[in-house]
């Protein structure tokens, strides 16, 4: 009997569905924490006059940012452990538009961070970051995370990892972010709801399988 290496264990150790439930989870907790701080930090982010940060408002701005890395290395760590899940399965157009979404998505949302990091150098225009950063969070980070949720949901369905119901709260998710996501504010936090409820589905899932 052919015995496996501790790497190799490790390895599929880092595929397994609890693998993506705990990288989705606190990616979601990271990333909404972030869009909270960012918006109570930067008020009337997409639009309105200029606004002067107090204090405050600069720590708030600040952990926002400092937080984005580590929500995207979640995010890719996630986008790893349930393509590896799908295997040999997997449909190669959907993958392959599950793949090019989520890594646009990530870098969206990194260039988002550092445009709202330009409001807290002095030597910079405020309304700049501002502006620049809510338009890539919103207007491209989203639909590109929109893009994400579906094929998500479509490659649960067809694999018959997801129910029916939660295949279909991804569908109202990404048309949320799709259509609206760059309009009403605070419609961003649906992008990370839906990523902890896939997330805690799938360890659910994983300690039902016996």
């Amino acid at each position: 009997m052919r015995e496996r290496s501790p790497s190799a264990s490790r390895t599929q150790n880092l595929e397994t569905p609890r693998a993506a439930g705990v990288a989705g989870i606190v990616f979601a907790v990271l990333l909404a924490a972030a869009i909270v701080l960012a918006r109570i930090g930067l008020p009337e982010g997409a639009g309105g006059s200029t606004v002067r940060l107090d204090a405050g408002q600069r720590d708030e701005v600040n952990t926002a940012v400092e937080l984005i890395p580590f929500a995207g290395i979640a995010f890719l760590w996630f986008m790893g452990a349930v393509r590896a899940h799908t295997g040999a399965a997997e449909d190669r157009f959907v993958a392959t538009v599950f793949l090019g979404s989520g890594l646009v998505f990530v870098a969206s949302l990194f260039a988002a961070a550092a445009a709202a990091g330009t409001v807290l150098a002095a030597h910079q225009p405020q309304d700049f970051g501002r502006h620049f950063g809510y338009e890539l969070l919103t207007t491209y980070g989203m639909r590109m995370a929109a893009v994400f949720v579906f094929a998500t949901s479509t490659i649960g369905r067809r694999l018959g990892t997801f129910p029916r119901g939660l295949s279909l709260a991804g569908v109202v998710a990404g048309l949320v972010l799709l259509v609206v996501g760059s309009s009403v504010p605070w419609s961003e936090l649906v992008f990370p709801a839906w990523a902890l409820l896939i997330s805690v589905y799938m360890l659910w899932a994983d300690r039902r399988a016996p």
